[in-house]
């Protein structure tokens, strides 16, 4: 039988059921312990998914002897602070995207893994799925690279009582909030992952009343190619992400949850002449839910002795808030916590 690891959850969210049903697909998932600011919070949601122990005191919920690791999605600007006190238990931390609110916070976050030789990992959940693993396994095929696109635009239901004068947390920098760190992130850490630091950013955007940013464009540039992400919360959009190379293209349906990846090998001069090519469908079938990955990633790194995952590395991490830490500085969104 299976190792259970025991989890303690901060965050009662809609986040937190969605990653408890996708752990609870590992037999190694144990879920022991939830803490939560009020009892009343606590014991419902406690109920809902048949946890033993309640905690409204986090201090005594990360130096309970009951729990391994913590899995940790309260707001953004919380992320560092309580991560940095689980590990200073002892405890493993998944800790849910963004890591923090900012590089000085995620830097100081991977000083705690190493201090207290735990593991720590972003939970950021596309890149652990078998379909990101499509997209690297064939990336040779494009030969030399030439641009990275990628859009997650998703009009908010918050941004209509936003319209009304009630500013809920979704657009509140007091929370570290704001559309690049909600989803705009999904467009930039698969970049990161595949392409690594970036020379150059050019960022622009819509900053609304609150002081969060509403919606963004940044274009990059890498040696010897380009690369462009569009992100918002107060438009939809449709469009899909590419990879484009001088022998092809990839493209994924959506970057935040990738259900199609296909790959166009590059018109002959003869077939060129003829219709668009169709995409060819290079896609594994996905036989879990889409949070199982990252949960089994972080699983697989503990019984390992790793204190970092290879994808999600706290490298990755670190670049993709070094880049967003930019992007607010060029649009002049500034947070508390900075």
């Amino acid at each position: 039988m299976a190792k259970k690891i025991r989890f303690g959850v901060v965050g009662t969210n809609f986040i937190s059921d969605w990653v408890i049903a996708g752990g609870r697909q590992d037999e190694r998932f144990e879920l022991t312990a939830v803490y939560s600011r009020t009892q009343k919070t606590a014991d419902a949601f406690a109920a809902k998914h048949q946890i033993l122990h309640t905690f409204t005191s986090l201090e005594e919920m990360a130096a309970s002897p009951l729990i391994d690791a913590v899995y940790i999605a309260s707001p953004n600007f919380l992320h560092a602070s309580q991560s940095i006190l689980c590990m200073s238990h002892g405890k493993h931390v998944l800790c849910e995207k963004p890591f923090a609110s900012n590089a000085r916070e995620a830097k100081e976050m991977i000083v705690a893994s190493e201090k207290y030789n735990v593991t720590l990992m972003e939970a950021m959940k596309p890149t652990l799925t078998p379909n990101f693993r499509a997209v690297r396994e064939n990336l040779s095929r494009l030969g030399t690279i030439r641009r990275y696109f990628s859009s997650y635009c998703q009009y908010s239901s918050r941004y209509d009582k936003f319209k009304e004068g009630v500013v809920l947390n979704a657009f509140k920098p007091e929370l570290s909030n704001g559309a690049m760190m909600d989803i705009g992130i999904y467009t930039v850490y698969p970049m990161v992952v595949l392409f690594g630091r970036p020379q150059k950013i050019e960022a622009s955007g819509v900053v609304l009343s609150s002081g969060a940013d509403g919606q963004g464009a940044v274009n990059f540039t890498y040696e010897g190619m380009n690369a462009t992400v569009l992100y918002s919360k107060i438009a939809d959009s449709y469009l899909p992400t590419e990879i484009q190379g001088e022998e092809g293209n990839i493209t994924l349906d959506r970057v935040n949850l990738i259900s199609k990846v296909g790959f166009i090998p590059r018109p002959t001069a003869k077939s060129g002449k003829g219709p668009k090519p169709e995409p060819r469908d290079i896609s594994y079938i996905r036989d879990k839910d889409e949070y199982y990955y990252e949960v089994a990633e972080f699983i697989d790194l503990i019984e390992a002795g790793k204190r970092e995952s290879e994808i999600n590395s706290h490298t990755h991490s670190l670049i993709t808030l070094e880049i967003i830490d930019e992007v607010r500085r060029q649009l002049g969104i500034v947070y508390p916590a900075d």
